[in-house]
């Protein structure tokens, strides 16, 4: 019995875990077109961005704890006594772990688009860094944007 809770639960502890690397491109955004627009970085900042808390280490954390609390004692009151306390401290526990598991550095990319409006892009750390001044692309796919570097263009030859 313990170890098919400690299976569910570990299964719904990795399952919450998620990236939004902007090196990183979800299956579902392949073959699919995105809009590219040029800007110039304004400023960036780092930002912290809140771990999720999908309920995965609440559940999982109440059922390895009421398990293990209820191991605890002699008799059978003392038994569900142990249970529901571990079921509350694991609940507690899974959930702060969940939200800290899933918390990501990020930065918050001002930038201005050629047309002169400005954005502001929340962004996960990834491979390329960036500074005020920087060419760069917004890329959006399925209602998410992401920031790079802009390529270098080359002239095409005159004929």
């Amino acid at each position: 019995m313990f170890k098919k809770l400690l299976i569910v639960a570990t299964v719904a502890a990795l399952s919450a875990c998620a990236t939004s690397n902007p090196d990183v491109v979800h299956y579902r955004d392949t073959q699919q077109m995105g809009i590219v627009q040029d800007a110039t970085v304004l400023s960036i900042r780092p930002v912290t961005v809140d771990g999720s808390q999908s309920g995965a280490g609440v559940v999982g954390g109440a059922m390895i704890g009421s398990v293990a609390g209820g191991g605890v004692g002699g008799n059978w009151r003392d038994r569900q006594a142990g249970s529901v306390v571990g079921l509350i401290a694991g609940a507690l526990i899974g959930n702060a772990v969940e939200r800290s598991a899933t918390r990501q550095e990020a930065y918050e990319i001002v930038v201005q688009l050629r047309n002169g409006e400005r954005r502001s892009i929340i962004q996960a750390r990834g491979e390329e860094s960036f500074n005020a001044g920087d060419p760069v692309v917004l890329t959006t796919t399925a209602g998410r944007t992401r920031v790079s570097r802009a390529p270098s263009v080359v002239a095409a030859p005159k004929s």
